[in-house]
């Protein structure tokens, strides 16, 4: 990202690097080669997942076209898994980069997560929800994933 004039979070470690490792603990639903799609606990919405490169990658703009090919797949196949385990009347698919668009963690991730009940998503603050807790709607997302080839769809964390 040498010529991009973005300003990208401070951050001594990558929490997201830190979760695929599994040094940090979190719900992870699904990976494969250069994905993983995680349930996060800051719940903006209803099933509301996280999808990423598992290499280190900060913005969109560093993306590599095969891992924005798999991205994308990934990020169908998480609005699909909401939509067939909640059946809300919409999605929502968000991402941010840098600072100045509230990147929060310098890791690149798209928001994907289900309308709540009175419509759109949670953009302001929004309370996290335990680890056990993200555990339980990883574990009712799981069996809707669809499949495809190099994936594991197993949660863990």
């Amino acid at each position: 990202m040498s010529d991009s004039a973005l300003q990208l979070p401070e951050a001594d470690s990558c929490a997201f690097c830190s979760y695929l490792a599994g040094t940090r603990p979190y719900t992870i639903l699904w990976t494969e080669p250069r994905v993983a799609v995680l349930v996060t606990q800051e719940q903006r919405g209803i099933g509301h997942l996280l999808v990423l490169p598992t290499r280190h990658v900060p913005t969109l703009l560093d993306l590599a076209d095969a891992e924005a090919e798999d991205l994308m797949l990934a990020v169908r196949d998480a609005a699909t898994t909401i939509d067939r385990t909640y059946q809300r009347p919409g999605i929502a698919v968000w991402q941010n980069n840098g600072t100045g668009a509230h990147q929060a963690i310098p890791h690149l991730h798209f928001h994907v997560a289900g309308t709540l009940p009175e419509g759109g998503t949670n953009l302001g603050d929004a309370d996290e929800v335990p680890l056990t807790e993200a555990r339980v709607l990883g574990r009712e997302l799981v069996a809707q994933i669809p499949q495809r080839r190099g994936r594991r769809a197993t949660t863990r964390g």
